[in-house]
């Protein structure tokens, strides 16, 4: 296959990614404007985070199948259409209560996107060309995630919250239109309860696709639990507030662009286990930075630092996830997602709990912990098993 079909391949399917990444990072930025608004606790509105990842997490299971057996481009194009719908309602949630319920609808339709596009690629792309390949519409990703800070912060004074949903509902609906003029016929299969049920029955008693999903919850859990806690931070400390906030993740993202133009040379100077520990030094260290950073500068370029680390750890693990099981591949990284985004439900609840009895600071310097111990014992362990 010629570069053009992966530049048209990537092409169709990047505002929908792009769209992806900001509908799920959009409320984090947002938490002390929210907090404000609803007059409610800023541990409570928190919990936006953990209703998007849970229900996100909690499809991955069902679609997996469902997408083999449909098609995947159909999934990801009814995924979008939902999740504009659900975005612009959340514009309308008069209590913090319907707008929990809505991120909740939002997370169960985002969840149809970014993984189910990974499959589809895996489809129509050799193995030999697909890394470069996924590595472009990951970057589309990012942008997402980098954009999704940059609007919190600088649009929310113009639009408020509520506008900024309505934005990112309508870039959710624009990510439909490429992906109707795409003709390459889906492959599709049998759906099948009972070979669905044997692949994941395989996948959860299969050693080292049981250590790589551990590892991914737990590194989703400590990388994005102080995330939502992070503007009331900066405000309760002196450093800024939702502005503030906003860099700090364009930060993280651009750690991200970092890490893939490193990645070449990385992994030919390193390979995938020493990039795991320096992946989890940097997270970790950048997360200790956040905890100890004492102007707004500096706790900015703390950002770049875990976004540098996380994407060099997480990459690694996703790269082992895709071979860990070949017979069974599209399942696996389904629970791999699974995995992932239930550590990222999990994370805001228990950084909130640390919160109120120790102050964020030691909650992420405990993350800064974790990510250092995770990235040292994933780098140990064989390639596959």
């Amino acid at each position: 296959m010629s570069r053009a079909p992966h530049s048209r391949l990537v092409l169709t399917f990047a505002l929908a990614g792009f769209a992806s990444a900001i509908a799920t990072r959009v409320a984090d930025p947002l938490v002390a404007v929210l907090a404000l608004d609803f007059a409610q606790e800023p541990a409570r509105v928190a919990l936006l985070a953990t209703a998007f990842a849970l229900p996100f997490a909690l499809v991955q299971p069902v679609l997996g199948p469902v997408a083999d057996a449909l098609g995947k481009r159909r999934v990801i194009v009814f995924a979008l259409a939902f999740q504009a719908l659900f975005l612009a309602a959340s514009a309308l949630a008069p209590t913090l209560l319907v707008l929990l319920l809505l991120r909740m609808a939002t997370g169960a339709a985002g969840g149809g996107i970014f993984p189910v596009t990974l499959a589809l690629f895996g489809d129509r792309v050799p193995l030999a060309e697909r890394q470069v390949a996924i590595s472009r519409f990951l970057a589309c990703a990012i942008a997402g995630q980098m954009a999704g800070g940059v609007m919190a912060g600088l649009l929310e004074p113009a639009i408020g919250w509520r506008g900024l949903m309505l934005l990112c509902g309508a870039l959710s609906a624009l990510a439909v239109l490429p992906l109707l003029r795409d003709r390459v016929p889906d492959l599709r299969g049998r759906l099948s309860f009972g070979d669905a049920v044997a692949r994941y029955r395989f996948l959860l008693t299969h050693r080292p696709a049981l250590a790589l999903y551990w590892a991914v919850g737990i590194e989703g859990m400590l990388v994005f639990g102080g995330f939502p806690y992070v503007a009331n931070h900066l405000l309760e400390t002196g450093m800024g507030g939702t502005r503030e906030a906003g860099f700090t993740l364009a930060a993280f993202g651009c750690g991200g662009f970092l890490y893939a133009g490193c990645a070449p040379l990385l992994v030919a100077r390193l390979g995938p286990r020493r990039m795991m520990r320096l992946g989890g030094a940097l997270a970790g260290g950048g997360l200790a930075g956040l905890a100890l950073a004492p102007s707004a500068p500096i706790f900015v370029a703390a950002g770049l630092f875990v976004g540098t680390g996380f994407f060099m750890l997480h990459n690694s693990l996703q790269t082992r996830v895709t071979e860990v099981a070949p017979q069974a591949r599209a399942s696996a990284v389904s629970l791999h997602a699974f995995h992932f985004f239930l550590g990222q439900a999990m994370g805001p609840p228990l950084m909130g709990a640390i919160r109120w009895g120790f102050g964020l600071e030691a909650g992420l310097l405990l993350a800064a912990c974790g990510l250092l111990l995770l990235g040292l014992v994933m780098g140990r362990r064989q390639e596959t098993g």
